[in-house]
């Protein structure tokens, strides 16, 4: 399917010819070289950014069979993340994602953090379509098993004013959520249907503010996490960061999943359609993966209408 693609956007290749050298200075997605074949695809990031080649990095493949259960790992607790703020965010096409900044209001502390952390803003990570095979696009995966997109919201401790300085001090904590298909999800409606005025790298638009837990699953979902510590998924891949991965899927319909790829451009020109925007995994190395003990975190009662793991991901790509 690569291929195939490749060879549809080797069609128009001659006028980025002459952007070619200047691109190549800079990071860029597999999805991306067959029309800028000098810039640096993810395994030659480490070329620009040393750290993006050392033991601790992200994503990673969860194998649910060798996770480590720990019990301190219990349930978050989200501060104004029901509250929708009187600012709005703003939205941004980075030329790698879909980014909407956020007014760090909203914060996470408890579920095994060191502190209280603000979120500072969210993107994502998708695949794409060619005829009627669909690629993922999640960055982690589950037992090899990946999801068409995958939603981050990036947070850094209280004290730190930036997450530039929050990067220096060990101090960025990502929560990550697997994206499947399933039904409309009308609380993205808002944000999907301002994708077009952010069609070109550089765009950005203002978008009303929503709660931020209407984007993602319910609270009382919320508990079964997985936690390891790893890096950020793009350069300059700075490690140390605190990761969470929810059990818990968000669901969109797949026709706001591919609004992402129809609406969204790697370019100013509307050339290249920004899809495969993910890095692929990374070893684990000797990095263990911990895994919240839901069953502990809820009453007696409740524990038994719990679905294991294994079986309700076996649905796999999942949707």
């Amino acid at each position: 399917m690569e291929s195939l693609r490749c060879l549809a956007f080797l069609l128009g290749y001659a006028a980025f010819a002459a952007a070619a050298s200047e691109e190549g200075k800079t990071w860029c997605y597999a999805s991306q070289q067959c029309k800028v074949p000098d810039c640096k695809e993810p395994r030659l990031w480490a070329k620009l950014y040393s750290e993006c080649g050392n033991n601790k990095q992200s994503p990673v493949n969860i194998l649910t069979r060798q996770v480590t259960y720990n019990n301190s790992l219990k349930a978050f607790n989200f501060i104004n993340y029901d509250v929708e703020s009187n600012h709005k965010w703003s939205m941004e096409n980075n030329g790698h994602t879909v980014v909407v900044q956020l007014g760090q209001s909203e914060k996470v502390e408890s579920g095994g953090l060191n502190g209280r952390y603000k979120a500072v803003q969210f993107h994502f990570h998708w695949g794409s379509e060619m005829g009627n095979t669909r690629s993922p696009g999640s960055e982690h995966s589950i037992d090899g098993e990946r999801y068409p997109m995958e939603l981050h919201i990036v947070h850094i401790k209280e004290e730190f004013s930036s997450t530039d300085s929050a990067i220096k001090g060990k101090g960025v904590a990502v929560l990550g959520f697997f994206i499947k298909v399933g039904k409309k999800n009308r609380n993205y409606e808002s944000l999907i249907s301002n994708l077009e005025k952010i069609g070109t790298a550089g765009q950005k638009v203002e978008i009303p503010a929503l709660a931020l837990e209407s984007l993602i699953p319910e609270k009382k979902d919320l508990t079964s996490f997985y936690r390891y510590t790893g890096s950020l998924t793009t350069p300059a891949c700075s490690e140390e960061v605190v990761w969470t991965l929810f059990e818990k899927p968000i669901e969109l319909e797949w026709e706001q999943i591919e609004e992402f790829w129809k609406k969204v451009y790697f370019d100013k020109g509307k050339t290249l359609p920004m899809v495969d925007n993910f890095r692929p995994v990374q070893p684990l190395g000797g990095r263990i993966i911990e895994k919240s003990n839901s069953n502990l975190l809820l009453p007696p009662g409740n524990a038994l209408l719990l679905v294991p793991t294994a079986a309700f991901l076996a649905s796999a790509w999942i949707s």
